[in-house]
């Protein structure tokens, strides 16, 4: 095995979800990015997919897709992504599976009104279309944010969804920087084992 040129640095939950989406992400492979947000994610896999690959993309906010729309035409992406304004707890009626990675990035849209942040129920329902949409060998990442209320009230429901999964179908890590505040972000990580 070819050894990287950089050496790991462990930096926070977003930089561990983008190393397991380079990680299993191949030139060709249908994704969701469950949180468009400012579309950094969309653009991010958009890279990993490659020409032949699709990224569709959820966002509940008109302006979250308008900024992710800009995004991806001045990548030249554009013809890769479905964008969708919608909730991403409908995945499962806009995306046929099976795919390749789901990535969440919870909370609110980065410099917008922290009114609209992502809820409990909807996260949820989201994270179980999810781990049933991707494929075997195929990942699920969520990045939580307990800082805020809501944000605690997701990790709490999505820890105790994520213990319960079969371990005979699913494979789970919870990563939390154990020598930070419980504020600090977490992400969990699901994979749907080959059969």
């Amino acid at each position: 095995m070819q050894q990287s040129e950089e050496r790991f640095v462990l930096r926070n939950a977003r930089h561990l979800a983008a190393d397991y989406m380079m990680r299993s992400i191949r030139e060709g492979d249908v994704v969701v990015d469950a949180t468009m947000g400012n579309g950094k994610d969309t653009l991010f896999l958009c890279g990993l997919v490659g020409e032949s690959g699709h990224v569709y993309a959820f966002d509940v906010q008109q302006e979250a897709v308008e900024r992710t729309r800009e995004r991806v035409a001045e990548a030249g992406y554009a013809a890769r992504t479905t964008l969708l304004l919608a909730g991403h707890e409908t995945m499962a009626q806009h995306v046929r599976g099976p795919v390749q990675a789901i990535m969440f990035n919870l909370g609110w849209l980065p410099g917008a009104e922290h009114a609209v942040t992502t809820k409990t129920d909807t996260t949820l329902a989201a994270v179980r279309a999810a781990a049933e949409l991707i494929a075997p060998g195929g990942i699920v990442t969520v990045c939580v944010y307990p800082g805020h209320e809501e944000g605690e009230r997701e990790l709490k429901a999505l820890r105790a969804f994520a213990a319960a999964l079969d371990v005979r179908r699913f494979n789970v890590l919870h990563h939390c920087f154990v020598n930070a505040s419980s504020q600090t972000p977490q992400m969990i990580l699901i994979q749907k084992n080959k059969s």
